[in-house]
């Protein structure tokens, strides 16, 4: 069974619509199709998802508020020969004639460290996914998992949905990122383990009343600031934490996160070399069941106790005159300061020190971009500082939570966050 908001489909529901669906748009078995989808109800999208499994076929989900263009973008980019947007009339492609494989859920690349790319993983893939995930991570078998994420994505899709009937449970799917209805759910729902972003993570802790607890938290996606942290941590009675790349979903899971960059350890089905101190630190490169090595392009360290330590995204390490500073260091630093909401560092190219540190920032009134500087001066070197400190209304994060330091640089670039805020302190 699965809820969505405040209904409840049992079962019986989604396998009657599952092969009504595969009835009326021509799925077979051991079918070959590449099928992109984009439906804005969740019920229906489910519904032709487990009709496309259950074919052997391959899927592309889609964002749900995924414009037509983009939408077919994507799908053409993915290769896929139809495209169903809120439609069971299907779009078809002209895509290069693929060689017939086995059938994969198909997903596009956050895009944080360039294009997007497809990624296709098979379903027995997935499924040796969600076998380790259970049988390794037991601390939530008596909890109602809460999806409050995008299940097009695999967050929300495998760990969420997928692992939660594997388990027997019923998930509950909540497709509003409106607080309050958020806090409602979690309030009625008996030991409410919350998967969703650190954004909402981080808002709902600071909305809920002195005292009052969510009962367990998951965290995924981007590494959380540590004042972050500091809220979502003392209003989650339990606090889960779990790393992974699109090319091999789940790595890691932290069963008790007491501090940000401790992503968990890793699953048994992969074996994830690194470096073996935060001095030693390395890129975590990941080798899965097939023996195919991942490279994740994220710099870490295993602790002794086996523990998965995040340090930085490879490429969002600023270099200063030969010097690495850390986009966190920064953030975190910045975050500290009690007027300031959001912040993201970035690389700015400089022609004496090659690369600097750029600043965006929000914050609940206008900050003078001096009282940021001296502020920070207390906190961090020379080299750490920022040399352009600018406030916005809101830092540019993706539907996951994720920042795109490359996206923030280009549109820094282009000019697009030097509009004066209302109102600002000069």
């Amino acid at each position: 069974m699965i809820r969505i908001d405040d209904r409840l489909y049992d079962e019986a529901y989604f396998n009657e619509q599952s092969a009504r669906l595969a009835a009326e748009i021509g799925l077979g078995d051991r079918d070959t199709g590449r099928y992109a989808v984009c439906f804005s109800e969740t019920v229906d999208w489910l519904s032709l998802f487990f009709a496309i499994r259950n074919a052997g076929a391959s899927v592309l989900p889609i964002h749900p508020g995924t414009p037509y263009p983009a939408a077919r973008k994507l799908a053409l980019g993915a290769g896929c020969d139809r495209l169903f947007y809120n439609s069971l009339t299907a779009e078809v492609l002209e895509v290069p004639e693929a060689p017939s494989t086995e059938g994969t859920l198909l997903q596009m690349s956050s895009g944080t460290t360039g294009a997007p790319k497809c990624i296709a993983r098979s379903w027995q893939a997935i499924d040796v996914e969600i076998e380790s995930y259970v049988a390794t991570f037991r601390a939530p078998e008596e909890m109602t998992p809460v999806i409050a994420c995008p299940t097009t994505h695999s967050y929300g899709l495998i760990c969420g949905i997928l692992v939660a009937l594997k388990r027997g449970q019923t998930p509950v799917i909540v497709n509003t990122a409106n607080p309050k209805y958020l806090q409602k759910v979690l309030r009625e729902t008996e030991r409410p383990l919350l998967y969703s972003s650190p954004a909402i993570l981080h808002t709902l802790a600071r909305l809920l009343p002195q005292g009052e607890q969510i009962h367990a938290t998951m965290t995924s996606g981007t590494l959380l600031p540590d004042p972050w942290f500091a809220d979502i941590r003392a209003k989650s009675r339990y606090m889960f934490q779990q790393y992974g790349c699109s090319e091999s979903g789940c790595i890691a899971i932290n069963p008790n996160v007491t501090a940000a960059g401790d992503m968990g350890f890793v699953l048994p089905h992969l074996i994830a070399a690194t470096g073996s101190s935060a001095e030693d630190a390395g890129e975590i490169v990941v080798t899965n069941a097939a023996g195919a090595a991942i490279q994740t392009r994220d710099l870490g360290y295993r602790r002794a106790d086996g523990m998965l330590v995040f340090v930085s995204r490879m490429d969002d390490m600023i270099n200063v005159s030969g010097l690495n500073v850390y986009p966190k260091d920064v953030e975190d630093a910045a975050m500290a300061m009690p007027a300031i909401t959001d912040a993201v560092a970035f690389r700015k190219s400089d022609r004496f020190a090659g690369e600097r540190v750029a600043l965006l920032f929000s914050a609940e009134a206008p900050v003078a971009p001096q009282a940021v500087r001296e502020w920070l001066s207390r906190h961090l070197a020379g080299h750490q500082l920022p040399m352009e400190i600018l406030q916005v209304d809101a830092v540019p994060r993706q539907a996951n939570g994720k920042i795109s330091r490359r996206d923030v640089a280009a549109r820094h670039v282009a000019g697009e966050f030097n509009k004066p805020i209302v109102g600002a302190a000069s």
